[in-house]
């Protein structure tokens, strides 16, 4: 089946058992401050959970974008992506388990039209120290379901880990018990995890069998091939598809205590369980990769399958930049911090699996681009902002690839991971990665412990040391000196690359600055200007010195004054969280605050010619 057919037949089912189908919520959370991201199909339900009347009713299903960005370094085996649809249905205080467990039994058997002899599902095992007894309600439902059928179905009192799940199904066990650790489910893990206020319980996880003859090996042919396999085993065998989730539970002071109502909270992958349908272990060969994949094979010369490195890198490259797609339709675009982080970070990750691929040109765009003709025509936003999309994706992969490129030659000769991240601007995750692919494991405290020591170097004294041609080191004028800088990039940010700095003059009253511009400005580009200076006051960035050789300054493109002549080790002022997605980056001699939010309200008061191709801005802070 194709993805938009389950999709459909997943809603129409649930629709015609009394659920009402609302839309997926946006990826970013509106109302939880808790996380980054939308991560799980039940987040923009927890009020309701909690007892909050639902405005449609109390059974509801939807197929929810999510996004979880801790799954970015298990992608490239065949079932993880950071990306992903959830099909999801609540009963708030309607139905249990005795309503839930055979109308997703016939979901499975009579709409995917699944092999329930390839089925299989884990249950609670109870815990002692939380006070809650096994879940034997759900296997004998299960067990109910497959009587109808002809099937036995036994539940297995036993630890499903010590023996070969291959010796237990043949004695008709197909129902197994885990502890908390596998079959307890809230957003914080584990009850012990769990803070006070939070919703949770048991749940129930339904498995499909993509080996039932043995003849694909995966647990063979898997590290954990000396340890036996169970469904919950990680060697790819049985492949979880939904899980069964009774929100009966909430953590209290005293322990875990009955909610006022019983809940029912349904989560199932929708990648997964099309891979079912199609009978293949591998989710990155259903419809909605198609055209992304054979996108990738034209550019890179390679087909998907032929090699495990090659379809590891696809595998990466294909996650990632549908991850990006939606990330940046939703306004996630590529940043330095909070959720534009992980948007940067995914299509980083997708250049550097692309050299993998022999792919040394942009790429990325084109790839995005078949995820918006792909899923368009159910995410309209995605249709609707695609050109900005596009142009998020492309700025980002230009901007990444001269720095992978030195940063990856530095690395191979040996270069400390400080002195990459410091020196070239090469995420330190990267480095960790490739040396990982190597055989070799980074100490990261020490890379924290020098970056730390480099940071407090870089501004300690710097008033003293360095104070440039400021007319005085007051704190007015060390204040309009760090929004001179300011000034600067989002000039060229507006303007274009070609804008550098023809002179400048700082009193404790007004900055002003010079600069190369032939056309006199907008109102509306001094509006942006000025707004683009308030925005970066207000995101409360680190200002750091570095020294380091002119030839390097040049080559990170630190702006520097027309004319003025440096010496061969030169003082560089960085704007940013690091050097490749700083916001400004320029020769000079200090002194600046510590961080850009201690500056005040910026504001333009004057745009005029200054000379022939000069324009000049004067600026106030209060």
């Amino acid at each position: 089946m194709k993805t938009s057919d389950v999709r459909t037949a997943y809603l129409e089912h649930f629709r015609s058992h009394g659920h009402a189908v609302v839309p997926s919520s946006p990826i970013i959370p509106q109302n939880d401050p808790t996380t980054l991201f939308t991560g799980s199909g039940m987040q923009p339900m927890v009020p309701y959970l909690l007892g909050q009347k639902h405005p449609m009713g109390t059974r509801i299903c939807d197929s929810q974008i999510c996004f979880r960005a801790e799954d970015i370094e298990e992608v490239g085996d065949n079932r993880h992506t950071t990306f992903f649809e959830m099909l999801g249905n609540w009963s708030l205080g309607d139905f249990f388990k005795e309503g839930q467990i055979p109308m997703m039994f016939d979901f499975l058997i009579q709409k995917l039209q699944l092999d329930p002899t390839r089925l299989y599902f884990s249950a609670f095992a109870g815990s002692e120290s939380i006070g809650i007894p096994r879940d034997t309600i759900s296997s004998g439902l299960w067990a109910e379901k497959y009587a109808e059928l002809g099937i036995p179905c036994v539940a297995y009192d036993g630890d499903p880990t010590q023996t070969d799940v291959t010796t237990l199904i043949a004695d008709g066990y197909r129902v197994f018990y885990f502890p908390e650790r596998k079959n307890w489910w809230s957003r914080s893990g584990v009850p012990a995890n769990m803070p006070v206020g939070e919703p949770g319980g048991p749940d129930t996880e339904m498995f499909y069998d993509f080996d039932v003859d043995g003849t694909r090996g995966m647990h063979a042919n898997s590290q954990w091939a000396s340890e036996p396999c169970h469904v919950n085993c990680d060697c790819g065998r049985f492949i979880e598809i939904g899980n069964n989730v009774f929100m009966e539970f909430i953590k209290t002071d005293k322990g875990f205590e009955k909610l006022s109502q019983q809940n029912v909270d349904f989560g199932g992958g929708l990648e997964r369980m099309v891979a079912a349908t199609i009978d293949s272990p591998d989710v990155f060969v259903i419809d909605v990769f198609d055209k992304p994949r054979t996108t990738i094979e034209k550019l890179s010369g390679h087909n998907y399958g032929v090699d495990d490195k090659t379809t590891f890198a696809m595998r990466v490259i294909m996650d990632h930049l549908r991850g990006a797609a939606f990330l940046c339709a939703d306004g996630v675009v590529p940043a330095a911090k909070d959720q534009g982080y992980f948007t940067r970070r995914l299509i980083r990750r997708a250049v550097r699996f692309a050299r993998d691929l022999e792919i040394h040109t942009n790429f990325a765009a084109e790839v995005v681009a078949s995820y918006i003709d792909t899923y368009g025509d159910h995410y309209e936003h995605l249709k609707s902002n695609r050109d900005a999309i596009l142009h998020a994706v492309e700025s980002e992969e230009v901007k990444f690839r001269e720095t992978l490129e030195a940063g990856i030659k530095h690395f191979e000769r040996g270069e400390d991971p400080f002195i990459l991240y410091t020196t070239y601007g090469f995420p330190y995750e990267l480095t960790e990665e490739l040396a990982k692919e190597r055989g070799t494991i980074l100490d990261r405290a020490d890379f924290e412990q020098k970056l730390a020591e480099h940071q407090e170097l870089s501004r300690s004294g710097s008033e003293q040391k360095f104070k440039g041609g400021l007319a005085d080191s007051s704190e007015a004028v060390v204040k309009l000196h760090t929004a001179h800088h300011l000034l600067l990039a989002a000039l060229r940010q507006e303007l274009g690359d070609s804008v550098h700095q023809r002179g400048s003059n700082i009193t404790g009253e007004r900055l002003r600055i010079d600069f190369s511009y032939d056309t006199k400005m907008t109102p509306e580009q001094i509006a942006r200007v000025q707004a683009q200076v308030r925005t970066w006051i207000g995101a409360d960035y680190p200002v750091v010195r570095s020294e380091m050789p002119r030839e390097q300054a040049e080559h990170i493109d630190a702006q520097m004054e027309f004319g003025a002549k440096y010496p061969d080790t030169v003082s560089v002022y960085i704007i940013g969280d690091d050097i490749p997605s700083s916001i400004s980056r320029e020769f000079c001699g200090g002194p600046h605050n510590d961080r850009t939010g201690d500056l005040g309200l910026f504001t333009i008061t004057k745009e005029e010619a200054s000379s022939a191709g000069v324009r000049r801005i004067k600026a106030t802070l209060e």
